[in-house]
């Protein structure tokens, strides 16, 4: 019996899936090409860095004179080309990263502007569009956006006026969220940025780099960005890392982040490591290799749901930018089922049925298919998405490319088995 047969997936889809697969070797030797580069680059970070064993040691209490978290962090800086970087486990999620970015370089009176449009959902509470305690509109940081043109195009003139005196810091989200846009290419987020400081030379621009990392052969920092802020449980934690989150970029920016996360006076001289530096080191060096299984799942899953007649977003031809695919299924029975089979694809509760709920921080019922070793760990196999119209679902991840091939596999199995799908 065949290996996939053996896990629930039919003679016909397996078929199916694999006249797809045929169409995909050159856009998967592309992927490979870029693994590779960004394996080097973290290479040569923890070579420049000499990190060894000792860098391995655990920490408890303050964590003063911790070698190895400090060696971590200048091998992010190393990789990302900054000048500082913030890595701890007491970072709880890229939500918390990004609001310590922002509550430590914005003072009252300040404004934040968004030249991408509304950002990701878990967001709006930390900015005060939907009114939260502690957010930053209750601290008197004001907030502005600039939505995008149709084609997903950046409003030039629209940022223009909107940049004024008060403009301290501007936030580009990378990746699409719960948007049904096109991600945007680092080369895309470094003309942004040029322009916005053309405008006005000391505002600060801070990407949240989250599901984008070691997806193309540049990163933000690269093209201009003065922070970019991600977490250690999705790309560059490279499945490995149980928590965490990092911010990099300038000194002076990554100073007041460090002050924000511990205490003034403190900033990155305490925060124990307990135990957890040999994860947080081996899952950025496998990172580049794991985010490139993704991206070929992401791809794959495109390609399925794209000759099946269903809007994806991206294309399957077109160039990656992250690591997210989005499919509008159009009914929220087709999303359910979509999730039914990324949740039997896993290896961790497998045969748990998701199910609808009110997530914290989300305004519509969210359904999460993620059976994974790290909880909501995104970097492995997962989709999720908002039960709203157009429906659509989000995938990622994969921590290998077999995984995601099969995740895939079976989401158009349990569509097929519903009879809301016919090959």
């Amino acid at each position: 019996m065949n290996g996939y047969e053996l896990l629930g997936v039919s003679e016909p889809v397996l078929a199916f899936g694999e006249t797809v697969l045929r169409e995909l070797k050159e856009t998967f030797e592309r992927i490979d090409a870029i693994a590779e580069q960004n394996q080097c680059k973290v290479l040569a970070a923890m070579h420049k860095n000499k990190v060894n064993a000792t860098c391995f040691a655990a920490t408890t209490g303050y964590g003063y004179d911790d070698v190895g978290r400090e060696t971590l962090e200048k091998v992010y800086a190393d990789t990302f080309h900054t000048e500082a970087a913030l890595v701890r486990p007491q970072i709880t999620c890229g939500t918390h990263a990004l609001a310590i970015a922002l509550g430590a370089n914005l003072l009252p009176g300040d404004e934040l502007l968004s030249p991408v449009g509304k950002p990701y959902d878990t967001l709006e509470e930390v900015i005060g569009i939907r009114p939260s305690t502690c957010s930053l509109k209750e601290y008197g940081v004001s907030y502005r956006q600039v939505d995008l043109l149709p084609g997903d195009e950046f409003d030039y003139d629209g940022i223009r006026a909107a940049i004024t005196e008060k403009t301290k810091l501007i936030t580009i989200q990378r990746s699409k969220g719960y948007a049904t846009r096109l991600s945007f290419p680092v080369e895309k987020i470094g003309k942004l940025i040029a322009f916005c400081k053309s405008c006005k030379p000391d505002v600060i621009c801070m990407v949240d780099n989250c599901y984008g990392e070691f997806v193309e052969l540049q990163e933000p920092s690269d093209v201009g960005a003065d922070m970019i802020v991600g977490s250690l449980i999705k790309n560059p934690g490279g499945g490995l890392a149980p928590i965490g989150g990092y911010i990099c970029g300038r000194k002076d920016l990554i100073d007041r982040c460090a002050y924000r996360l511990s205490a003034p006076g403190l900033g990155q001289e305490i925060g124990a490591n307990l135990g957890l530096l040999p994860s947080l080191y081996q899952g950025f060096f496998l990172s580049p290799t794991v985010t490139a299984s993704a991206v070929k799942g992401a791809v794959f899953a495109a390609a399925v749901y794209e000759k099946l007649g269903f809007r994806v977003i991206p294309g399957s031809a077109v160039p990656r930018c992250d690591i997210i695919q989005a499919v509008e299924l159009g009914s929220r029975e087709k999303m359910l089922a979509f999730c039914e089979g990324i949740q039997a694809a896993a290896p961790v509760d497998s045969y748990v049925t998701p199910v609808p709920w009110a997530m914290p921080g989300y305004d519509d019922e969210v359904v999460m298919a993620a059976g994974a070793f790290v909880q909501g760990s995104s970097i492995e196999l997962s989709a999720d998405g908002p039960i709203r119209p157009p429906y659509a679902v989000y995938f990622q991840g994969g921590l290998t490319w077999y995984h995601a091939k099969y995740g895939i596999l079976m989401s158009l199995q349990k569509l097929v088995d519903a009879r809301l799908v016919t090959l």
